[in-house]
């Protein structure tokens, strides 16, 4: 049997490939054949009536022209009536068409003939079909003929074949042959958006592979001196799109050409493209970009998309519009999402609708619904609720639900079956609960063991175990490490370690010299600097530091603002300092208010000092009472001073 080359090759040109391209058809994704793809058609143009095209066929193919009877036929099978195109493309294939053979083949697989579609396949492709090469390739590989699918894939992709190019690299890709790329980028160089969705991926991995570092768990603050089990945080709803790429600010050459091919394939309307692209510019903080390609995304159907889309809007302040999203995301099933809606409404105090979308999380198979549904009654406390919830989100892997199990259990006195738990929760990532081992081993005096949990924790950025660290290390002397972890502490927002570090570099601090007239001030050192830090977030004994080197500098506002600050906190040191301050300031009275406050709450010195002041005032036995006050309170010396005056006022009173 002769093939011809004529005209009717049109229908296995570049054109189909082109068309095929533009329409964007995924045929994996969207489930249609590969082999009803491989249908060779004659590109018409538009101005053409399709009526007029088949009666013009029609009349040509009935006085025998070949290329009308492949081409009538083709137009009639994609028009599905097989009856009707049989006949021509059997004409057109006895006469040696080999477009008309594949496109036989096409209509015998849609009739169930597999074998019998795969030999008309088989001749069409020895004579040079790609369409047909594809349509044999996969052929055998869905009946598990692996070299023999390679074989006409690699014939069809060799072509051009951009159908053939995606197949062949799907089959190199489930083999892990390094040759998959090549072909994944020959389809998506041809307009095939699957392959430049995976192309973007293996690229994208590949540059995480290469630039990612230890991830960073984010850390609960402390109040400043506490050592409090860290209970459990807000309800974990995660983000809308999880995206693996390299850290902010280092970009590879991979990660922008994976951007790129993801930009091309959601172009084309690729969904899951689209999602990608959008997560990557998200965390680029490209958020208006973002948005646009989440929105492209959910309308075509992606939950994802949609449940990112809401918090996208929700950080942007429209709650309502987000809540749309996270609707229409959790009615799709994604649990994420429904998470968000309960968080939302527990945010608003609509328990029982929280708690219905919390459920709705866990039958979507979203193990934070569980650990969601145990803050909810921990909240309400419901504690035997909370437990069970727990206990199951924890058997299911959750680590944070398994740290919570484990306060839970601490809180009611069962250390030991809450320290397994959060061992599994801290071998698993959880910081929260490496931090909680330390603090329960150090509740049973095991330092050694505790400090090893708060040096796992400080590593990964606990803001708590890095003062705990710092704590010892400065109890052991080792003040490099001490004034490290501190540092991390600090910067982190412990207003205990900016104080302890602050401590550290004002014991290395110089003795100031005599005061110079007509020197200027003196700038604020790094330590003053922490200081203020600590002060500014209410830790009393940095208030009272800062004032007093604020005074030591002349600068008595700053220190009379920071002074008050610390003693209408409670601070009896800043209560006593004020007092001195007002004093040399000619405000006796007010001093003495704020030395009487301090003398309540156990400031010696400040009890002597009203005693001196109601000695002067003639009161000597109000000065009797302050003396006795302060021999109680003492230190030492101020018992010593106290006892004298008390005794001169005695003899006074006894004259």
């Amino acid at each position: 049997m002769v093939f011809m080359g004529d005209r009717a090759t049109l229908l296995e040109t570049g054109r189909f490939v082109q068309r095929h391209a533009r329409n964007a058809a995924d045929e994996i994704i969207e489930a249609v054949g590969a082999v009803d793809a491989a249908v060779d058609t004659t590109a018409e143009t538009d101005a053409e009536n399709e009526t007029e095209t088949e009666a013009r066929h029609r009349r040509a193919a009935e006085r025998g022209d070949l290329a009308s009877m492949s081409a009538l036929g083709a137009l009639l099978l994609r028009r599905g009536d097989l009856d009707g195109a049989e006949p021509f493309l059997r004409g057109a294939t006895a006469e040696g068409d080999r477009a008309a053979a594949n496109n036989l083949g096409v209509l015998l697989h849609q009739r169930g003939y597999a074998e019998e579609a795969a030999g008309w396949w088989r001749v069409a492709a020895v004579a040079g079909s790609a369409p047909a090469a594809h349509a044999l390739g996969r052929h055998h590989r869905e009946r598990g003929d692996e070299p023999a699918a390679e074989y006409w894939l690699r014939q069809a992709a060799e072509q051009g074949h951009a159908l053939g190019a995606y197949a062949l690299a799907d089959l190199l890709e489930h083999r892990s042959d390094v040759g998959a790329e090549r072909w994944l980028r020959a389809a998506a160089e041809q307009g095939h958006r699957e392959a430049a969705y995976r192309l973007a991926l293996a690229l994208e991995r590949r540059a995480t592979e290469t630039t990612r570092g230890p991830h960073e768990t984010g850390t609960r603050l402390r109040v400043p001196g506490t050592r409090a089990v860290v209970a459990p945080g807000g309800a974990a709803t995660g983000t809308g799109a999880a995206v693996a790429g390299p850290p902010a600010g280092e970009v590879t050459g991979e990660a922008t050409e994976a951007e790129q091919w993801f930009r091309q394939a959601a172009a084309r309307g690729h969904r899951r493209a689209a999602l990608h692209l959008g997560a990557i510019l998200e965390h680029r903080g490209e958020l208006k970009e973002a948005g646009r390609w989440y929105l492209s995304s959910a309308k075509e159907g992606e939950a994802k998309a949609a449940c990112a889309l809401g918090f996208l809007l929700r950080d942007a302040g429209d709650e309502e519009s987000a809540a749309v999203w996270w609707l229409r995301a959790a009615q799709d099933g994604d649990g994420n999402a429904a998470n968000a809606l309960g968080a939302l409404h527990a945010a608003r105090g609509e328990q029982q609708t929280a708690e219905r979308w919390y459920r709705a999380a866990m039958d979507a198979g979203d193990v934070n619904g569980a650990y969601n549904l145990g803050l909810l009654c921990a909240a309400q406390d419901r504690i035997p609720q909370a437990e069970q919830w727990y206990r199951r989100a924890a058997y299911a892997g959750h680590r944070e639900a398994a740290n919570a199990l484990a306060v839970l259990l601490l809180q009611a006195g069962d250390a030991n079956g809450a320290e397994p738990w959060f061992s599994k929760a801290a071998e698993a990532g959880s910081v929260d609960a490496a931090f909680n081992l330390g603090i329960l081993h150090a509740g049973r005096d095991d330092d050694r063991t505790a400090l090893v949990w708060y040096e796992r924790a400080a590593a990964a950025g606990h803001t708590e175990a890095a003062l705990q660290v710092g704590i010892a290390a400065l109890r052991d002397g080792d003040e490099r490490t001490a004034e490290r972890h501190l540092r991390c502490a600090a910067g982190g927002g412990s207003a205990e370690a900016a104080f302890r570090l602050a401590s550290v570099l004002d014991a290395r601090r110089p003795e100031p010299g005599p005061a110079v007239l007509g020197a200027p001030r003196e700038e604020k050192s790094e330590c003053e600097e922490w200081y203020e830090r600590a002060a500014q977030q209410g830790h009393r004994r940095a208030q009272v530091r800062v004032g007093m080197l604020a005074a030591g500098r002349g600068d008595l506002a700053e220190a009379d603002r920071w002074y008050r600050e610390a003693a209408e906190a409670g601070s009896r040191n800043g209560a006593f300092n004020l007092g001195l301050l007002l004093a040399r300031e000619g405000s006796e009275r007010e001093a003495a208010l704020w030395w009487t406050r301090a003398a309540r709450a156990g400031h010696g010195r400040a009890a002597l000092r009203l005693a001196l002041l109601a000695a002067r005032r003639g009161e000597l036995t109000e000065g009797r009472r302050w003396c006795d006050r302060a021999v109680e309170l003492g230190p030492a010396e101020v018992a010593e001073r106290a006892a004298r005056l008390s005794e001169a006022l005695h003899q006074e009173l006894t004259a």
